[in-house]
């Protein structure tokens, strides 16, 4: 049963309001100081509070009310409080409201009124609950993860982030290739470095080459090495990379630009192990592990004769989809934190900015923006304003007074439940969005 407890130094109040939560199953706990009251939060698990504004005989200022206010507001961040007060202060009641209380009732109050308020603040409050408890699973399945493999000091909450490094790890001790897909800069080959940590040759060498960053004539030399004379220039013998990751694992990112005499010659590598140096009929064999990563859509490129479906088959044994950085919102706030210079801290307006941006360069765009607002911070705390992000586009027209139904529902399935993030995307307060909720009968994802 929910339990709310009521601040009030009239006992008359607390009995009535206790009568009338009765029944409707709702316990009542209750403390005539501000003093007991604080004692009771810390002692019991209260769903709502509900205060008074004046404590002391002949004081009507609610300067007590907003001092308990704010001692419940710094203990208990979330909890919902209700203002209940003989003497209604606009000024005050809308401080009040804005510094997170959800309602202000005045003596004598409307019980039914009161009832809804308490009836819909309770099922927000069970809302919030069933999300905290769904992030506390969530962070010890992390923690688990961490204890069981080599994680690479991966930072992620996302639990879009969490199945890929799970599935990951899973296959890390498979010798099958695998191929990683995501956009640039969402992190592929940070997801490479953990498979070849948890496998079977994580004691060998981890070679990288990026196939998108070499002239396609040179790609084939860099793969399988060149003997010296093979082309212009090769005034001695070379290693290839898959020489160089033999007995270890061998990351071959944007392998959609391989051009296709490479991706034949790969393709026989990856069946047989064996192939031979450009310019040289020798031939060598090597144990390697493949791991490959692309932007490019590899199925379109079949149909369109530039890449090899039988290469792509050989190569995506399993595949891992990395999604951009904008599906796994849980994840900005801890890189960000990560990227941060030492000696700063990121305020609330750059918070609400981070989430609110799109990242169309994923967890790159991310580090360098980061970076760039670490150097050019004037204080402490790196604000909005020092990360130059576009202004985002307005989520209404200006003429809405709020958003819709559709807009919060929208906002709410992508943050997945994460109130401060659907709100800042709103451009709104929590407080406003829990009372919207309210309002069109909606509940957390």
């Amino acid at each position: 049963m929910p339990t709310i407890l009521v601040i009030d130094d009239n006992r008359a109040v607390s009995t009535a309001l206790e009568v009338l939560f009765s029944l409707h199953d709702i316990i009542t706990l209750h403390a005539e100081s501000p003093q007991s009251g604080l004692a009771l939060l810390e002692q019991n698990d209260v769903d709502l509070v509900i205060q008074d504004m004046n404590f002391t005989a002949d004081t009507t200022s609610g300067a007590e009310g907003e001092a308990l206010f704010a001692n419940i507001r710094e203990r208990h961040p979330d909890l919902p409080v209700i203002l209940l007060t003989a003497w209604t202060h606009l000024e005050g009641a809308i401080g009040l409201i804005k510094a997170g209380a959800v309602d202000y009732l005045a003596k004598p109050w409307d019980d039914r009124k009161l009832l809804a308020t308490v009836n819909n603040l309770l099922e927000l409050a069970e809302a919030r609950s069933e999300l905290d408890r769904r992030r506390n699973r969530e962070r010890r399945s992390r923690d688990q993860l961490a204890q069981r493999y080599d994680l690479r000091n991966l930072v992620f909450e996302d639990p879009a982030s969490e199945r890929v490094v799970a599935l990951a790890c899973q296959v890390a001790r498979s010798d099958l290739p695998v191929l990683i897909t995501g956009p640039n800069g969402a992190g592929k080959e940070k997801i490479a470095e953990i498979i070849q940590a948890n496998s079977a040759v994580k004691g060998g060498p981890f070679v990288t080459l990026n196939c998108g960053a070499l002239p396609s004539e040179l790609i084939e030399a860099e793969l399988f090495g060149a003997d010296a004379g093979a082309y212009t220039g090769a005034n001695k013998a070379r290693e290839g990379k898959f020489e160089a990751a033999d007995g270890g694992t061998l990351f071959l990112d944007e392998i959609g630009n391989l051009p296709l005499a490479g991706q034949m010659k790969l393709l026989r590598v990856l069946e047989t192990g064996r192939f031979e140096r450009l310019g040289s009929n020798r031939e060598r064999t090597v144990s390697v592990r493949v791991i490959s990563a692309t932007n490019a859509d590899l199925a379109t490129m079949i149909r369109d004769g530039s890449f090899r479906e039988d290469l792509y088959y050989r190569l995506n044994a399993i595949e891992l989809n990395l999604p951009p950085l904008a599906e796994r919102p849980g994840d900005i706030l801890p890189l960000a934190e990560r990227f941060r210079p030492a000696d700063k801290t990121i305020g609330e307006s750059a918070r609400a900015a981070l989430l609110r941006h799109g990242w169309p360069g994923n967890v790159r765009e991310l580090r360098n923006v980061i970076q760039r607002a670490g150097l050019l911070a004037q204080g402490e705390r790196i604000e909005a304003s020092d990360l130059n992000l576009p202004r985002p586009a307005p989520a209404r027209q200006a003429s809405s007074e709020e958003p819709d139904r559709a807009a919060v529902e929208a906002a709410l399935a992508r943050s997945r439940g994460v109130i401060a993030q659907a709100a800042a995307e709103l451009g709104m307060s929590r407080q406003a969005l829990y009372r919207r909720m309210d309002r069109y009968g909606l509940k957390l994802p």
